[in-house]
């Protein structure tokens, strides 16, 4: 930690017989100090400068004696290498989709923060050049393409300084881009929100290194665009005929297809995230030959890709989301659910390491293998109407239709937050509309029980 003191003493310029021979010496607090010059226009030059710091009641730093004015242009550094700074010290403690998304921020504001865009690479060059290798920790030690290299040597020469960003125009610009996807639309409300807050926290790592006296973000009034309340668009809900239907449409249409019932079972009876049910294994399954069971979610394996996570695998191994690492989620599940998830490990048991859902090669499932089962599903289940709709146009609808089911039947909001892995908070937020739907039923037994007062 720096010790600063505002006891200064500043002593006259002495000439001796040395190669430089003008000698300035000066005492922070106890600490003596000196500086030689080689003539003696400098050494006034730096004894002024001192001179005038002390007047003026600048706190000098008792380490290396100077005032905090020139101990801060002293430290700076440009606003590309503290960003590479704020990556490599958020790395080890993020899990891989974090890793990406710090990238993705620092890739989306450091080109405002340039002297000029004279001889600026086209937008799409200057992303992959700054997210796939300037803020990616594990291509640090890998040989930079040539085209790769230009771009960053440019941003080497041409980023501005970190003191300078305390000039509040150049970070509303910054403010400003994060709210852009890159072919200039208005990104989604989520991510204008996680970007901004990357944003701010290397902004404050700055004041932590004393390149900032503050964070600047604090004194801009900035409201992001408007954006659609996240809320759960009721069309896209399949209600349980149409649900039922899809999961039969992925039983029946290949062996591809059946080996994924169970996993999109999952998804629909217990409000399974996918990367959680990708996890799951066979331990944490209470499966009665009668009545209803028991899930134990406790792991997800979201695909980040092989650059993001420090397996080298494209699925990263993290605890469940927004919650601690070894948090569990008990989710009690139906007959319907407990009998397709038998069926399921008597059919093709389980991946070496207890997985309940492995590939034909006992493989992690992927996106993009039941992305197709169930584009195909659609096609099969749905009339032609609902097809060309957003009913179920992803999977994770289904999630959306398990936890809008339960709130329809009655179940207490704060029953089905814990269930869903959600809080109750975000609950209400998402899923308004459907909670809205029981607005009759709660004012029948309003009615009811005002009547029998009458």
């Amino acid at each position: 930690m720096t010790e600063w003191s505002y006891t200064v003493k500043i002593w006259a310029i002495r000439k001796r017989d040395y190669r430089k021979p003008y000698q300035l010496r000066w005492k922070v607090g106890l600490r003596p100090h000196s500086e030689s010059f080689l003539t003696l226009g400098l050494a006034e030059s730096r004894r002024a400068q001192l001179v005038t710091a002390a007047r003026d009641g600048e706190a000098f730093d008792v380490e290396c004696g100077l005032p905090k004015s020139l101990v801060a242009k002293d430290r700076d550094i440009s606003w590309y290498e503290h960003a590479r700074n704020y990556i490599e010290m958020k790395w080890d403690h993020s899990p891989a989709s974090t890793r990406r998304t710090l990238a993705e921020a620092m890739a989306t504001v450091t080109p405002v923060f340039v002297k000029d865009t004279k001889g600026m690479p086209d937008a799409r060059a200057v992303r992959a050049a700054l997210y796939g290798w300037a803020f990616n920790m594990k291509r640090r030690k890998e040989e930079i393409p040539p085209d790769v290299a230009k771009v960053l040597d440019w941003f080497d020469r041409k980023s501005l300084a970190t003191s300078a960003l305390s000039d509040l125009i150049r970070v509303r610009a910054a403010l400003n881009a994060v709210s852009l996807r890159l072919d200039g639309k208005t990104a989604s409300a989520g991510m204008i929100s996680r970007k901004r807050a990357i944003f701010y926290n290397s902004l404050e790592y700055a004041v932590e290194a004393e390149l900032l006296t503050d964070n600047p973000l604090t004194r801009i009034k900035w409201k992001a665009p408007e954006q659609v309340v996240e809320e759960v668009d009721p069309a896209c809900v399949p209600n349980p005929r149409q649900a039922g239907k899809l999961l039969a449409a992925v039983r029946d249409q290949s062996p591809r297809g059946r080996r994924l019932a169970a996993f999109f079972g999952c998804i629909y009876y217990a409000a399974a995230r996918p990367a959680e049910v990708i996890g799951l294994r066979r331990r944490d399954c209470d499966l009665p030959r009668r009545g209803w069971g028991l899930l134990r979610l406790r792991d997800t394996r979201p695909r980040a890709g092989t650059a993001w996570t420090d397996s080298g695998e494209a699925h990263d191994k993290r605890g469940l989301k927004h919650r601690p690492r070894k948090a569990v989620r008990h989710v009690p599940i139906p007959p319907e659910l407990v009998a397709l998830l038998r069926w399921h490990l008597t059919a093709y048991g389980t991946a070496t390491d207890g997985r309940v859902f492995q590939t034909m090669r006992g493989g992690l499932v992927q996106d993009t293998g039941y992305g197709e089962v169930w584009a195909e599903a659609r096609t099969r289940a749905l009339t032609s109407s609902e097809f060309e709709s957003v009913l179920a146009k992803r999977p994770y609808d289904l999630r959306h239709a398990a936890v809008s089911t339960w709130l329809s039947s009655g179940v207490e909001p704060q029953l089905v937050a814990e269930r869903a892995g959600h809080s109750v908070a975000v609950l209400f937020r998402v899923y308004a509309k459907f909670l809205k739907d029981g607005d009759d039923a709660a004012n029948s037994k309003i009615s009811a029980r005002l009547g029998q007062g009458s």
